[in-house]
């Protein structure tokens, strides 16, 4: 099963463990988990399910290519990563 971690700044605001996970795409991991922890979901995607402007999900270390439908197919040793991207000058 692929395995989703999340950055360390949002554990200090939510209990958000790694852990392994059902599915097959980006969007399905990540809603094996707000199955759980429903608060994730929110700080992830935003009112139309689509990722949020400021967080980036990287697939066996690659950024995701579908921000909107998070399609990107992850196989079962998959390693996820949600985080805040930094912006600004």
């Amino acid at each position: 099963m692929p395995r989703i971690e999340f950055t360390p700044h949002l554990k200090m605001h939510l209990d958000c463990p790694a852990q392994q996970v059902n599915g097959s795409t980006v969007r399905d991991a990540l809603e094996a988990v707000f199955v759980t922890n429903p608060k994730l979901r929110g700080y992830v995607t935003d009112d139309q399910n689509r990722l949020r402007k400021h967080v980036v999900i990287f697939v066996d270390g690659q950024t995701i290519s579908d921000r909107v439908t998070l399609s990107d197919l992850v196989k079962e040793e998959s390693e996820i990563f949600v985080m805040q991207a930094l912006s600004g000058g």
